[in-house]
C-alpha cells in the first residue's frame, strides 16, 4: 500500500452470517469515504510549529517580564506607557497586582503584576523558564525563533511553487460570495460534508493566508527590528515600524494575535472531529461523510 492509498476498511459482516434485510424506510446513515487531505510537507510544517509556538510565547513572556511595559516611538516614556504590569501597595499595606492599559487601571492580582508574593508581569506558569531568568529566556526564544523562521520560509516556498497556496489557501471571488453562509454555518456548528469537506472554507483560507503570509512575517520582522545587530545592518527597518519601542509593542500584539488564532483553531479542531482531524495531520487521511443530498439520491436510485 502506497502512502496515498486509503487505509483498509474493516469487515463488518462475518462469514455465514445472514444477509441483512433491506430497510423498509429506505434510510441508512450517510456513508463515509477517505480523502488524502494533507501532504507530508504540510504535516511536517504544522508539527514543527506546534513545538515552536508554545516555547516562543512562554519565553517571550519571560523576556517581557524584565520590563513589563509597552511604549510607542523610539524611547521608553515611563510616565505614559501604553500598557504596564506592576504591583502596588495599598493604604492598608496590602500588595496587589495592577495592569494599566491606555491610562485605565485594572486589578489583576494573582495573574498579572503580582503572583503569590512576587511582583512579575506574567505568572511563572506562563513563562519559560518558570523562574525569573532573562538570559535563559532569550536563549530559548532565539533558538526556536530561528527554527520557526526556517520552517516558515520552507513552507512558504512549498506553498507557492507547488501550488498549495493558490489551490488551497488563497480565497477567490467565489469564496467571498459564500462568506455569509460560512459565518452562519460556524455560528450554528454546521459542519461541511461531501465535496465541500474536501476544501478549506473562506474563513479558513483568510485565517491561514493571513497568518502564513501576514502575521508570521510581521512578528519575525518586528523581532529582528529589536536586535541592535540587525538595526546596524538595516537601519531602515526601525523606521518602518516607527522606532524600537513601537516594534516591541507591535511584536507583543502580534504574539497575542497568534494566541487568539491558536485558541480558535484548537476549538474548531475539537468541535469538527478531534480524532479525524488529528489523524489527518498525522497520516494525511481524512474521512468525509457523504452529504445528505448525495445519500438521498443514492437511496432513490
Amino acid at each position: 500500500m502506497t502512502s496515498h492509498d486509503p487505509p483498509p476498511l474493516e469487515e463488518t459482516r462475518q462469514e455465514g452470517s445472514p444477509t441483512p434485510e433491506p430497510s423498509l424506510d429506505n434510510t441508512s446513515p450517510p456513508a463515509t469515504r477517505w480523502h488524502y487531505r494533507h501532504f507530508l510537507p504540510v504535516r511536517l510544517g504544522h508539527w514543527i510549529n506546534v513545538l515552536c509556538l508554545p516555547i516562543l510565547i512562554m519565553s517571550g513572556f519571560q523576556i517581557f517580564n524584565a520590563h513589563p511595559a509597552l511604549y510607542w516611538g523610539n524611547r521608553s516614556d515611563r510616565d505614559r506607557p501604553i500598557l504596564a504590569m506592576t504591583s502596588i501597595r495599598t493604604g492598608s499595606g496590602e500588595r496587589k497586582g495592577v495592569t494599566m492599559v491606555a491610562g485605565h487601571t485594572f486589578d489583576t492580582t494573582g495573574v498579572l503584576g503580582l503572583s503569590g508574593e512576587r511582583a512579575r508581569g506574567f505568572p511563572s506558569w506562563a513563562t519559560l523558564p518558570s523562574a525569573q531568568w532573562l538570559a535563559m529566556g532569550r536563549r530559548w526564544h532565539l533558538f526556536f525563533a530561528w527554527i520557526f523562521v526556517i520552517n516558515g520560509v520552507l513552507f512558504g516556498l512549498y506553498a507557492l511553487f507547488k501550488g498549495h497556496f493558490w489551490r488551497n489557501l488563497f480565497p477567490d471571488w467565489k469564496d467571498f460570495q459564500n462568506i455569509g453562509k460560512t459565518i452562519l454555518d460556524h455560528l450554528f456548528f454546521r459542519h461541511p460534508s461531501g465535496e465541500e469537506a474536501k476544501h478549506y472554507n473562506v474563513l479558513q483560507k483568510i485565517a491561514y493566508t493571513g497568518v502564513i503570509f501576514g502575521l508570521g512575517p510581521l512578528i519575525v520582522l518586528t523581532g529582528l527590528a529589536m536586535s541592535p545587530a540587525i538595526d546596524a545592518a538595516f537601519p531602515g527597518l526601525l523606521t518602518v515600524f516607527g522606532g524600537r519601542q513601537s516594534a516591541r509593542t507591535i511584536h507583543f500584539l502580534a504574539c497575542f494575535a497568534f494566541i487568539g488564532f491558536i485558541v480558535i483553531h484548537l476549538f474548531q479542531v475539537i468541535v469538527t472531529g478531534l480524532w479525524n482531524n488529528l489523524r489527518s495531520m498525522v497520516t494525511g487521511w481524512y474521512t468525509i461523510p457523504e452529504s445528505e443530498e448525495v445519500h438521498e439520491k443514492t437511496n432513490a436510485d
